[in-house]
């Protein structure tokens, strides 16, 4: 699991979207009393470099993966004939993210825990593994054992309150605790925020 020391920090870096916790007015209030610090791989450094790297971390962390687990990822998109749109589905159908998006937990860390710990399925089989890819026609739940965990007691009855927006591609029934793939998610650089081409620039120097 990747362990992340300071998100405040990160954040200050790599800008608010990489972390849920840090998307507040909160943090943007004080993002704006900063002054933006210059220096290599910072958001002052205007090289190509800087650049490729500021957006590769920003995906990193966002997903909250490891840097090789990252480079793999990229590498095996970079054979597609749309680079951005594999690596985009790639990440976005991990276990985790799926879990993450359709709701099942508040972040994507605390969803990657629920996998690891067990307390998700796959097509009724328990699974630890939160890098696992999902697949069109896979139904993802909690485990029987663990709906009455406070991790996830209160999903069903608070769903009213859940604001966050269910992607198409996911068909979420909080009262059952599962979720049903339908289809694959579309990539689109604006509702992300993220630049793969510049990511598979970093990688290719």
């Amino acid at each position: 699991m990747l362990l992340i020391k300071s998100k405040f920090k990160i954040a200050k870096r790599l800008g608010a979207a990489v972390f849920e916790k840090t998307q507040s007015q909160k943090f943007a209030l004080s993002e704006a009393r900063t002054p933006a610090k210059k220096g290599r791989g910072g958001r002052g450094d205007g090289s190509d470099y800087g650049r490729q790297l500021l957006e590769k971390q920003r995906v990193r962390f966002t997903y909250g993966i490891s840097e090789r687990q990252l480079a793999n990822y990229a590498e095996a998109a970079f054979a597609d004939k749309n680079p951005s749109e594999s690596l985009h589905r790639a990440l976005e159908m991990r276990a985790d993210s799926a879990a993450y998006r359709a709701g099942l937990a508040s972040t994507r860390r605390a969803a990657r825990q629920a996998v690891s710990h067990g307390h998700i399925t796959i097509n009724s089989k328990r699974t630890k593994v939160p890098s696992y890819r999902v697949k069109k026609g896979d139904i993802i739940a909690i485990r029987e054992g663990s709906r009455q965990s406070p991790l996830f007691a209160g999903l069903a009855e608070n769903k009213a309150e859940n604001t966050r927006t269910i992607p198409q591609w996911l068909d979420v029934d909080l009262n059952l605790l599962t979720v049903e793939v339908k289809g694959e998610p579309t990539y689109n650089a604006v509702e992300t925020g993220l630049d793969y081409a510049t990511v598979f620039e970093f990688y290719s120097r």
